[in-house]
Protein backbone atom coordinates (compact mmCIF):
# COMPACT_ATOMS: atom_id res chain seq x y z
CA UNK A 1 0.00 0.00 0.00
CA UNK A 2 1.30 3.56 -0.55
CA UNK A 3 2.52 5.85 1.67
CA UNK A 4 0.41 9.15 1.90
CA UNK A 5 2.36 10.39 4.78
CA UNK A 6 5.18 11.34 2.51
CA UNK A 7 3.68 13.96 0.39
CA UNK A 8 3.29 17.50 1.97
CA UNK A 9 1.97 20.44 0.84
CA UNK A 10 4.20 22.15 -1.64
CA UNK A 11 2.42 25.89 -1.92
CA UNK A 12 3.80 28.68 -0.29
CA UNK A 13 0.79 31.44 1.60
CA UNK A 14 1.93 34.86 1.89
CA UNK A 15 3.67 35.92 5.10
CA UNK A 16 1.03 38.06 6.05
CA UNK A 17 0.03 38.77 9.91
CA UNK A 18 -2.52 36.40 11.47
CA UNK A 19 -6.04 37.72 10.98
CA UNK A 20 -5.19 39.64 7.51
CA UNK A 21 -7.72 40.09 5.37
CA UNK A 22 -7.31 40.35 1.75
CA UNK A 23 -8.80 42.88 -0.26
CA UNK A 24 -10.22 40.57 -3.07
CA UNK A 25 -12.56 38.29 -0.91
CA UNK A 26 -14.16 41.44 -0.27
CA UNK A 27 -15.90 41.91 -4.03
CA UNK A 28 -18.17 40.41 -5.67
CA UNK A 29 -17.48 40.60 -9.60
CA UNK A 30 -14.73 41.31 -11.90
CA UNK A 31 -15.21 45.29 -12.80
CA UNK A 32 -12.59 45.94 -15.53
CA UNK A 33 -11.75 42.70 -18.22
CA UNK A 34 -8.05 42.19 -18.35
CA UNK A 35 -6.10 42.01 -21.27
CA UNK A 36 -6.32 38.14 -23.26
CA UNK A 37 -2.81 37.01 -24.19
CA UNK A 38 -3.12 33.33 -27.16
CA UNK A 39 -0.92 30.87 -26.15
CA UNK A 40 -2.30 28.36 -28.28
CA UNK A 41 0.36 28.23 -30.72
CA UNK A 42 2.78 27.56 -28.22
CA UNK A 43 1.36 25.86 -25.22
CA UNK A 44 -1.63 24.32 -26.98
CA UNK A 45 0.48 23.35 -29.68
CA UNK A 46 3.31 21.20 -27.33
CA UNK A 47 0.22 19.16 -25.87
CA UNK A 48 -0.34 18.15 -29.77
CA UNK A 49 1.24 14.15 -30.06
CA UNK A 50 2.44 15.91 -33.55
CA UNK A 51 3.21 19.79 -33.74
CA UNK A 52 1.54 21.66 -36.16
CA UNK A 53 3.51 22.24 -39.42
CA UNK A 54 4.52 25.65 -40.51
CA UNK A 55 1.12 25.77 -42.51
CA UNK A 56 -0.87 24.80 -39.90
CA UNK A 57 0.73 26.99 -37.59
CA UNK A 58 0.26 30.21 -40.17
CA UNK A 59 -3.97 28.83 -40.42
CA UNK A 60 -4.53 28.96 -36.63
CA UNK A 61 -2.68 32.42 -36.41
CA UNK A 62 -4.92 33.60 -38.96
CA UNK A 63 -8.17 32.44 -37.00
CA UNK A 64 -6.83 33.70 -33.89
CA UNK A 65 -6.92 37.26 -35.24
CA UNK A 66 -10.28 36.46 -36.93
CA UNK A 67 -11.78 36.03 -33.22
CA UNK A 68 -9.78 39.42 -31.89
CA UNK A 69 -6.60 38.18 -29.77
CA UNK A 70 -4.60 41.48 -29.75
CA UNK A 71 -2.08 39.87 -28.37
CA UNK A 72 -0.79 36.20 -29.03
CA UNK A 73 2.22 34.26 -28.21
CA UNK A 74 3.88 32.82 -31.59
CA UNK A 75 5.70 30.19 -29.92
CA UNK A 76 9.14 29.15 -28.80
CA UNK A 77 11.45 29.91 -32.01
CA UNK A 78 14.27 29.01 -30.50
CA UNK A 79 13.33 25.57 -29.98
CA UNK A 80 13.08 24.28 -33.26
CA UNK A 81 13.37 24.98 -37.02
CA UNK A 82 9.49 25.30 -37.70
CA UNK A 83 9.19 27.64 -35.00
CA UNK A 84 11.49 29.70 -35.84
CA UNK A 85 10.72 30.17 -39.72
CA UNK A 86 7.16 30.37 -38.41
CA UNK A 87 8.44 34.07 -36.81
CA UNK A 88 10.33 35.00 -39.62
CA UNK A 89 7.34 34.25 -42.16
CA UNK A 90 5.22 36.35 -40.07
CA UNK A 91 7.50 39.36 -40.03
CA UNK A 92 9.11 39.12 -43.45
CA UNK A 93 5.50 38.53 -44.95
CA UNK A 94 3.89 41.85 -42.84
CA UNK A 95 1.43 39.30 -41.50
CA UNK A 96 1.35 41.30 -38.08
CA UNK A 97 -1.06 43.87 -38.30
CA UNK A 98 -0.50 47.11 -36.41
CA UNK A 99 -3.22 46.72 -33.27
CA UNK A 100 -1.74 43.17 -32.45
CA UNK A 101 1.38 42.08 -30.38
CA UNK A 102 3.37 39.39 -30.73
CA UNK A 103 4.77 37.19 -28.25
CA UNK A 104 7.77 34.81 -27.95
CA UNK A 105 9.17 32.65 -25.34
CA UNK A 106 12.98 32.06 -24.07
CA UNK A 107 14.04 30.50 -21.13
CA UNK A 108 17.33 32.38 -19.23
CA UNK A 109 19.72 30.67 -20.98
CA UNK A 110 22.13 32.95 -23.16
CA UNK A 111 22.32 31.25 -26.55
CA UNK A 112 18.79 30.68 -26.18
CA UNK A 113 17.79 34.27 -25.83
CA UNK A 114 20.51 35.16 -28.64
CA UNK A 115 18.46 32.92 -30.76
CA UNK A 116 15.53 34.22 -30.10
CA UNK A 117 16.23 37.90 -30.97
CA UNK A 118 17.59 36.56 -34.64
CA UNK A 119 14.32 35.23 -35.01
CA UNK A 120 12.20 38.22 -34.11
CA UNK A 121 14.57 40.87 -35.36
CA UNK A 122 12.37 43.37 -37.38
CA UNK A 123 9.09 43.04 -35.62
CA UNK A 124 6.81 45.41 -35.29
CA UNK A 125 5.59 45.04 -31.69
CA UNK A 126 6.90 41.58 -29.90
CA UNK A 127 7.01 40.81 -26.50
CA UNK A 128 10.14 39.06 -25.18
CA UNK A 129 9.15 36.63 -22.64
CA UNK A 130 12.11 35.40 -20.59
CA UNK A 131 11.47 33.36 -17.48
CA UNK A 132 13.75 30.43 -15.24
CA UNK A 133 12.21 28.14 -12.93
CA UNK A 134 12.12 29.28 -8.74
CA UNK A 135 10.66 26.77 -6.78
CA UNK A 136 12.05 24.73 -3.88
CA UNK A 137 11.76 21.57 -5.74
CA UNK A 138 13.21 23.08 -8.91
CA UNK A 139 16.15 24.93 -6.94
CA UNK A 140 16.33 22.02 -4.17
CA UNK A 141 16.31 18.83 -6.64
CA UNK A 142 17.12 20.30 -10.26
CA UNK A 143 19.22 22.86 -10.50
CA UNK A 144 20.96 22.41 -6.85
CA UNK A 145 21.24 26.08 -6.69
CA UNK A 146 20.50 28.45 -3.51
CA UNK A 147 17.75 31.28 -3.93
CA UNK A 148 20.65 33.92 -4.88
CA UNK A 149 22.12 31.78 -7.68
CA UNK A 150 18.46 31.08 -8.75
CA UNK A 151 17.94 34.85 -8.57
CA UNK A 152 21.00 35.63 -10.57
CA UNK A 153 19.86 33.26 -13.57
CA UNK A 154 16.86 35.87 -13.98
CA UNK A 155 18.60 39.27 -13.57
CA UNK A 156 21.84 37.79 -16.13
CA UNK A 157 18.65 37.09 -18.50
CA UNK A 158 17.17 39.85 -18.13
CA UNK A 159 20.62 41.94 -18.72
CA UNK A 160 21.24 40.39 -22.02
CA UNK A 161 17.30 40.63 -23.22
CA UNK A 162 17.76 44.27 -22.39
CA UNK A 163 21.43 44.55 -24.22
CA UNK A 164 20.25 42.87 -27.41
CA UNK A 165 16.70 44.41 -27.19
CA UNK A 166 18.94 47.44 -27.84
CA UNK A 167 21.21 46.24 -30.75
CA UNK A 168 18.36 44.48 -33.25
CA UNK A 169 16.16 46.01 -35.13
CA UNK A 170 12.46 46.16 -34.23
CA UNK A 171 9.93 47.48 -31.26
CA UNK A 172 10.22 45.22 -28.50
CA UNK A 173 8.31 45.09 -24.81
CA UNK A 174 9.45 42.38 -22.16
CA UNK A 175 7.81 39.94 -19.83
CA UNK A 176 9.46 37.49 -17.12
CA UNK A 177 8.11 34.93 -15.26
CA UNK A 178 9.23 33.07 -12.18
CA UNK A 179 8.08 29.67 -13.68
CA UNK A 180 6.58 27.46 -10.81
CA UNK A 181 5.78 30.27 -9.04
CA UNK A 182 2.93 28.79 -7.06
CA UNK A 183 5.59 26.55 -5.50
CA UNK A 184 7.91 29.31 -4.66
CA UNK A 185 8.08 31.40 -1.53
CA UNK A 186 5.81 34.37 -2.36
CA UNK A 187 7.83 36.88 -0.91
CA UNK A 188 11.17 35.35 -2.57
CA UNK A 189 9.29 35.20 -6.11
CA UNK A 190 8.61 38.89 -5.68
CA UNK A 191 12.11 39.31 -5.02
CA UNK A 192 13.50 37.66 -8.02
CA UNK A 193 10.91 40.01 -9.96
CA UNK A 194 11.34 43.46 -8.77
CA UNK A 195 15.31 42.47 -9.44
CA UNK A 196 14.19 42.32 -12.74
CA UNK A 197 12.47 44.95 -13.17
CA UNK A 198 15.14 47.14 -11.54
CA UNK A 199 17.45 46.25 -14.74
CA UNK A 200 14.64 46.65 -17.24
CA UNK A 201 13.32 49.90 -15.63
CA UNK A 202 9.33 49.69 -16.82
CA UNK A 203 7.86 53.04 -17.21
CA UNK A 204 3.97 53.85 -17.52
CA UNK A 205 4.08 54.15 -21.16
CA UNK A 206 6.34 51.29 -21.44
CA UNK A 207 5.35 48.92 -19.16
CA UNK A 208 6.86 45.23 -18.23
CA UNK A 209 4.89 42.38 -17.75
CA UNK A 210 5.23 40.27 -14.66
CA UNK A 211 3.30 36.78 -15.05
CA UNK A 212 2.73 34.66 -12.06
CA UNK A 213 1.70 31.43 -13.71
CA UNK A 214 0.19 28.21 -12.29
CA UNK A 215 2.45 26.07 -13.97
CA UNK A 216 1.43 23.24 -12.15
CA UNK A 217 -1.68 23.28 -9.61
CA UNK A 218 -0.97 23.16 -6.49
CA UNK A 219 -3.53 24.36 -4.28
CA UNK A 220 -7.47 25.47 -4.30
CA UNK A 221 -8.16 28.93 -6.23
CA UNK A 222 -7.96 31.27 -3.44
CA UNK A 223 -5.04 30.62 -1.94
CA UNK A 224 -3.63 31.49 -5.68
CA UNK A 225 -5.42 35.12 -5.42
CA UNK A 226 -3.92 35.44 -2.15
CA UNK A 227 -0.45 34.86 -3.61
CA UNK A 228 -1.34 37.51 -6.14
CA UNK A 229 -2.86 39.96 -4.16
CA UNK A 230 0.53 39.74 -2.23
CA UNK A 231 2.25 40.47 -5.75
CA UNK A 232 -0.05 43.41 -6.67
CA UNK A 233 1.43 45.15 -3.07
CA UNK A 234 4.60 44.27 -2.94
CA UNK A 235 6.15 44.67 -6.81
CA UNK A 236 7.97 48.31 -7.50
CA UNK A 237 7.39 50.01 -10.51
CA UNK A 238 3.48 49.04 -9.84
CA UNK A 239 2.52 52.14 -11.90
CA UNK A 240 4.33 50.69 -14.88
CA UNK A 241 3.72 46.54 -14.44
CA UNK A 242 0.99 44.69 -15.85
CA UNK A 243 0.44 41.31 -13.73
CA UNK A 244 -0.28 38.76 -15.80
CA UNK A 245 -1.57 35.22 -14.86
CA UNK A 246 -1.11 32.12 -16.88
CA UNK A 247 -3.47 28.69 -15.00
CA UNK A 248 -2.80 25.39 -16.31
CA UNK A 249 -5.61 22.92 -15.61
CA UNK A 250 -4.14 20.09 -13.07
CA UNK A 251 -6.78 20.39 -10.50
CA UNK A 252 -9.55 21.50 -12.53
CA UNK A 253 -9.98 24.96 -11.57
CA UNK A 254 -8.27 26.92 -13.96
CA UNK A 255 -11.16 29.22 -14.30
CA UNK A 256 -11.51 30.21 -10.94
CA UNK A 257 -7.69 30.87 -10.88
CA UNK A 258 -8.31 32.97 -13.32
CA UNK A 259 -10.75 35.13 -12.67
CA UNK A 260 -10.14 35.47 -8.29
CA UNK A 261 -6.30 36.28 -9.37
CA UNK A 262 -8.42 39.19 -11.67
CA UNK A 263 -9.89 40.08 -8.33
CA UNK A 264 -6.68 40.19 -6.52
CA UNK A 265 -4.55 42.61 -8.92
CA UNK A 266 -4.03 40.59 -12.28
CA UNK A 267 -4.81 42.49 -15.41
CA UNK A 268 -3.63 40.15 -17.93
CA UNK A 269 -4.27 35.96 -18.81
CA UNK A 270 -2.76 33.90 -20.64
CA UNK A 271 -5.34 31.41 -22.32
CA UNK A 272 -6.02 29.08 -24.96
CA UNK A 273 -9.23 28.01 -26.55
CA UNK A 274 -11.74 25.55 -25.19
CA UNK A 275 -8.96 24.64 -22.39
CA UNK A 276 -6.14 22.97 -24.91
CA UNK A 277 -2.92 23.02 -23.86
CA UNK A 278 -0.22 20.79 -22.20
CA UNK A 279 -1.14 18.11 -19.52
CA UNK A 280 -4.13 18.51 -18.00
CA UNK A 281 -4.84 21.97 -20.22
CA UNK A 282 -4.81 25.45 -20.05
CA UNK A 283 -7.47 27.61 -18.95
CA UNK A 284 -10.15 27.71 -21.48
CA UNK A 285 -10.18 31.30 -23.07
CA UNK A 286 -14.33 30.91 -24.47
CA UNK A 287 -15.26 30.21 -20.89
CA UNK A 288 -13.53 32.81 -18.50
CA UNK A 289 -13.95 35.51 -21.22
CA UNK A 290 -17.77 34.84 -22.27
CA UNK A 291 -18.99 37.23 -19.64
CA UNK A 292 -15.84 39.15 -19.42
CA UNK A 293 -16.24 41.43 -22.71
Amino acid sequence: MMDATKYQIGYYPPPVEPGHVYEWMQKDHIETAPAWCSVDLRDGNQSLVVPMSLEEKLEFYEMLLKIGFKEIEVGFPAASETEYEFLRTLIEKNMIPEDVTVQVLTQCRDHIIRRTFEAVKGAPRAVIHFYNSTSVAQREQVFHKSKEEIKKIATDGAKLVKQLSEEYEGNFLFEYSPESFTGTEVDYAVDVCNAVLDIMQPTPDRPMIINLPVTVEMSMPHVYANQIEYCDKHLKYRDSVIISTHPHNDRGTGVACAELAVLAGAQRVECCLFGNGERTGNVDAVTVSSSRK
